[in-house]
């Protein structure tokens, strides 16, 4: 059986403006394999986020293919893609977008119950990843408001993993944090990939990056750099570090 999680023949997307054409994609042929931490690097308009979103279904290609477990998605309309983001994605964005007239919990539920009708068991898995995340019980009738950035992200984590998706996808999740609320996120993130978790993570930030097992580093909208890590452990960060500065050194970063 195939590792195989998601697989691209000839992406391509294109926007019009003002009778211009710009190509942000371009024939992209790509192979993402289940249980990878697989991060996303390159210039401000290299075509990150839109990678990120066309293999999210949250955009479609204007050409070529997106298989993922053996579904194409690109041939979805939007009502079907719709429901395979609620099935099989998870999302964390830099901006959580919580909602703020609801509690910590109740943001979650929200999300699980669009689902399964099962309360009983979305409940339950809530309150164990919250667990998880190092959020108590006497957080969870919070509002957003009261929270800080680095708990708010955890709830965002925590509304990704509800519907147990096949991968997460992650867009700067940690932009907009401090470094000590980032390194918690992340060491989050990476326990979830310890056990399993396929991640798909874009980012501007090194420290960030070190956490993929595989970085892709995009250039007008082309990948021109593929660079495979161990996986990540605190006692190899520093060989991590220096592998990944070199990589993209090489790559004009």
């Amino acid at each position: 059986m195939s590792d195989s999680l998601i697989v691209t023949e000839k992406l391509c997307k294109t926007y019009s403006s003002g009778g211009n054409q710009q190509h942000v994609l371009k024939n992209l042929d790509l192979t993402l394999q289940n249980g990878d931490f697989t991060v996303i690097m390159g210039a401000s308009g290299s075509g990150k986020s839109t990678l990120l979103y066309a293999l999210s279904g949250m955009d479609q290609p204007t050409l070529g293919s997106i298989i993922v477990n053996n579904q194409n998605i690109s041939k979805l309309n939007q009502d079907q893609l719709a429901l395979f983001r609620r099935k099989h994605c998870g999302f964390i964005f830099q901006h959580i977008n919580l909602l703020d007239h609801m509690s910590v919990l109740d943001n979650i539920l929200a999300s699980g119950l669009l689902v399964s009708r099962d309360k009983k068991n979305v409940v339950k898995r809530a309150k164990e990843l919250l667990l998880k995340v190092g959020l108590l019980e006497k957080d969870w009738g919070k509002f957003p408001s009261q929270l800080s950035g680095g708990e708010a992200q955890r709830v965002g984590i925590v509304r990704a993993l509800i519907n147990r998706p096949q991968i997460v996808f992650a867009d700067e999740p940690t932009g907009a944090l401090n470094s000590s609320s980032s390194d918690a996120v992340l060491d989050i993130l990476s326990s979830f990939n310890e056990h399993g978790q396929s991640i798909v993570m874009v980012t501007h930030d090194l420290k960030t990056a070190l956490r993929g097992n595989r970085v892709l580093y995009l250039r007008d909208g082309v990948i021109c750099g593929d660079l495979s890590l161990d996986s990540y452990y605190n006692n190899n960060r520093e060989q991590r570090q220096h592998q990944l500065q070199a990589f993209l050194n090489e790559m004009g970063w």
